[in-house]
């Protein structure tokens, strides 16, 4: 990956994350919500939240840890189509 794409990757990874944590906030604050309907609308949040965590870990190691090739990864070339 290529700084720029990395540094916007990293950008709207945050993004995602800040939203996220909007969201569950929200929930806990809301009042008129039950716990047990708290814990239903906050469990696919967590788990987003938990994904897109992951994704931003290892664009911050790609950063830091860019491929030595200088074509990048050669997964693609072991796949079988």
């Amino acid at each position: 990956m290529k700084k720029r794409a990395i540094m916007v990757s990293l950008t709207h990874l945050e993004a995602a994350l800040a939203a996220i944590d909007a969201e569950v906030k929200g929930l806990l604050y809301d009042q008129t919500l039950s716990l047990s309907e708290k814990d239903e609308k906050m469990l696919p949040l967590l788990r987003e939240s938990k994904v897109v965590k992951q994704a931003y870990e290892d664009v911050c190691y790609l950063k830091e840890n860019p491929p030595s090739s200088p074509n990048g990864c050669k997964a693609g070339s072991y796949r079988e189509d």
